[in-house]
């Protein structure tokens, strides 16, 4: 004979349902947000020279250095960087989430801390560098000087060669000063070139010429919450094939989505911050 489902089972039930959600939301809020990843993997470069053959690439993207984020976890982050003593180090933009003339002090003073490759360190600006509607031009100027003046090689719509390994850094695909064509026309046929794009949606663009190397971006964050084995369901992207990780695209390109470091919102779920570390080969 079943017993009945009683008022003290079913108050079991309710408090039972209601301790996992909250241990899930403070999950979610105070511990994967922080809990950055570091990734492993091989970048295959076409045309490498012989002496940067198995050499490092640290990525960082989205530290979004603001009212949301730690500073004491970006430090923390800095530190365990350039631990790893990198011969190159990639920012991908969205350095600050604006919301005044605060958080561009803010930068100046974080960024003191911030992890330098051994060969070379470069930066691009992404759409929160930009300001309020990705239109304040002084505050992207701002923010490219504090870079500058620590070390980071910054490119708008520039090419740069450290050590045999040329960079290309376009300007925010969302920003007033995307313009790559000429610049990927005249530098993007060599074959030792890596690309640094903020937003992933700019490998649609018809720009590229005949480029065919890699393309590293940021600008999704992974979603930052991702149901298990479904996408997720906020992606700041037109190509919902453009959440994370390594991208085939047309032309015999290929791209990787750093998750990035930081957050606008402090929520992660299923979704860790991420430093990709790449070791260089040359590819066959």
């Amino acid at each position: 004979m079943k017993r009945s489902f009683t008022r003290r089972q079913a108050i079991k039930t309710i408090a039972g349902a209601g301790c996992g959600s909250l241990a899930v939301g403070l999950y979610t809020w105070r511990i994967e947000p922080h809990w950055l990843q570091f990734t492993n993997r091989v970048l295959p470069v076409s045309g490498l020279r012989s002496e940067l053959e198995g050499r490092t690439l640290a990525h960082l993207s989205d530290l979004h250095i603001g009212p949301q984020v730690d500073d004491s976890y970006i430090l923390d982050t800095f530190r365990r960087v350039q631990e790893r003593q990198p011969d190159f180090v990639a920012f991908t933009g969205d350095w600050i989430t604006y919301r005044g003339p605060r958080q561009v002090e803010q930068l100046r003073r974080v960024v003191t801390h911030l992890p330098h490759g051994r060969l070379g360190t470069i930066g691009i600006l992404g759409n929160h560098d930009y300001g309020i509607n990705w239109r304040m031009l002084d505050v992207a100027d701002q923010i490219t000087g504090i870079l500058n003046n620590v070390g980071v090689t910054m490119l708008r719509n520039q090419a740069f060669t450290a050590s045999g390994l040329q960079f290309i850094g376009l300007d925010d695909l969302w920003g007033p000063h995307f313009a790559p064509a000429k610049l990927l026309s005249e530098k993007g046929q060599d074959p030792s070139t890596i690309v640094l794009c903020h937003n992933p949606d700019a490998a649609d663009r018809s720009v590229w010429g005949k480029y065919a190397g890699w393309m590293l971006a940021g600008h999704t964050h992974g979603g930052q919450c991702k149901p298990p084995f479904l996408p997720p369901p906020l992606l700041p992207v037109t190509n919902r094939r453009y959440v994370a990780g390594e991208i085939a695209l047309s032309g015999n390109r290929r791209m990787y989505i750093s998750r990035g470091v930081g957050h606008l919102l402090r929520v992660r779920f299923n979704v860790r911050p991420e430093v990709p570390i790449f070791q260089l080969r040359r590819a066959t």
